[in-house]
């Protein structure tokens, strides 16, 4: 199992989402569920980024938004970096 990590910088980012959308907090609260049990789950799109974001990886919420990660190089940490429509977070 991984453990999930908040940045500050996400925590605000999220609190603002959920307040923009909170028809979307159970799609949301699934995700971070899913990212902590299994994140190859197909459910995620889990993918890696491409250009100057190479290093950070992207799971989908819906279709229109992302949650972007990192995963710990050493361990089990899942570090969350933004959550936000696709073309916010990019």
């Amino acid at each position: 199992m991984f453990r999930l990590v908040f940045a500050e910088s996400y925590l605000r980012r999220e609190e603002a989402f959920i307040k923009r959308h909170p028809e979307l907090i159970e799609k949301y609260k699934k995700v971070l569920r899913l990212l902590e049990l299994d994140p190859s789950h197909p459910l995620l799109k889990l993918h890696k980024l491409k250009g100057r974001f190479q290093k950070k990886y992207v799971a989908s919420i819906t279709y229109s938004y992302r949650i972007v990660l990192t995963f710990s190089v050493k361990g089990d940490k899942i570090i969350l970096i933004d959550v936000g429509h696709h073309e916010e977070v990019y």
